[in-house]
């Protein structure tokens, strides 16, 4: 080969390497912007997910093994990754007794092709021995050749706080906010749910002398005598039945017996309260309780068996007040 020939090679090689040089330092330069874009969008993923707190996994279908993405493993539940294996099993022992086999159920009924997708609202037991609400959702992303699933991915979210909410606006929705007793609405749906089928008994109560304590002491104080009442009818009364505050001064009760003298003991027990004065917030007061009494059966409705259990107490208003009266049959023909 020419000298001229040899520098002429050597020169296109120079030109060469420095052209793949160039090259490679382009796309390292590209390689680090693309890796900067994709932390930065990892990033903001992660913030929103546990933003909304979502956790993103992932399940290796044949291990059992399992990866979060953007939260430590366990934290959910307060366990260090030590404690608690990254592992479907370690997920399965964790849930709620109440709830394990079907989550179990539904999760493996997609694994199997049963559903599109596996969806969960759940409990599962916290570190310290809580209760904790989760959303759960996923569904399978790669199968291998012959079509056996190989991973499956999906998010858990920790729902208990909105869980906590809906049981509180539940307690409202269905509870005297004055007196903790049951309102109308719940009172209405335990008879449905608990008592419409069988044979028991209603107590309608009106508080005597309500209105003009009311009207003298402020409605503070008449609060405080409502609330007195509601203590009352707890104490005497117990868990046996249920409890109710219809509204103004009326009180119910549904009892489960129809046992005559039981049911005039608690009447009885519910007027001896009552019958001297009472020392309330540093006032001595005098109040009267009106109760009619209707032992219910499986062909009344619970507007019905109100109605005779009023139309009970009342009968007591008429006689004197301050004593209790069971509904009888020619009361009806009175009204």
């Amino acid at each position: 080969m020419e000298p001229d020939e040899q520098a002429s090679n050597q020169s296109a090689l120079t030109d060469l390497i420095a052209e793949l040089k160039a090259e490679n330092a382009a796309l390292k330069r590209e390689n680090a912007k693309l890796k900067l874009l994709n932390d930065r969008a990892e990033e903001k993923l992660f913030a929103a997910l546990d933003g909304n707190r979502l956790c993103l996994w992932e399940q290796h279908i044949p291990s059992g093994n399992l990866t979060i993405f953007n939260m430590r493993w366990g934290e959910l539940l307060g366990f260090s990754r030590e404690e608690l294996a990254a592992h479907v099993d370690s997920w399965k022992r964790n849930l709620h007794p109440e709830d394990r086999d079907w989550v179990i159920k539904a999760f493996e009924d997609h694994v199997e092709g049963k559903s599109d997708y596996y969806q969960a609202v759940h409990r599962m037991i916290h570190k310290n021995g809580s209760v904790t609400w989760v959303s759960d959702r996923g569904r399978i992303v790669e199968r291998m050749g012959d079509g056996t699933p190989l991973r499956m991915m999906g998010t858990h979210m920790d729902i208990t706080q909105e869980k906590r909410y809906e049981q509180e606006l539940s307690e409202l929705a269905h509870c005297d906010p004055l007196t903790n007793l049951s309102n109308r609405k719940a009172i209405t749906q335990a008879f449905e749910e608990q008592y419409r089928h069988d044979a028991g008994s209603v107590f309608f109560i009106d508080l005597d002398g309500f209105k003009e304590l009311n009207d003298k002491l402020g409605h503070k104080f008449g609060d405080h005598l409502l609330i007195h009442v509601a203590d009352t009818l707890r104490g005497v009364i117990g868990t046996q039945a249920d409890i109710a505050r219809l509204g103004g001064d009326e009180f119910l009760i549904l009892h489960p017996s129809q046992d005559q003298t039981l049911l005039q003991a608690r009447a009885q027990s519910l007027l001896d309260v009552y019958r001297q004065p009472i020392i309330l917030e540093g006032t001595e007061v005098k109040l009267g309780l009106s109760i009619g009494i209707y032992c219910f059966t499986p062909s009344d409705d619970f507007a019905s068996a109100c109605e005779f259990a009023d139309a009970a107490m009342y009968r007591v208003k008429a006689q004197g007040k301050h004593d209790y009266q069971f509904w009888q049959p020619e009361q009806a023909a009175e009204g």
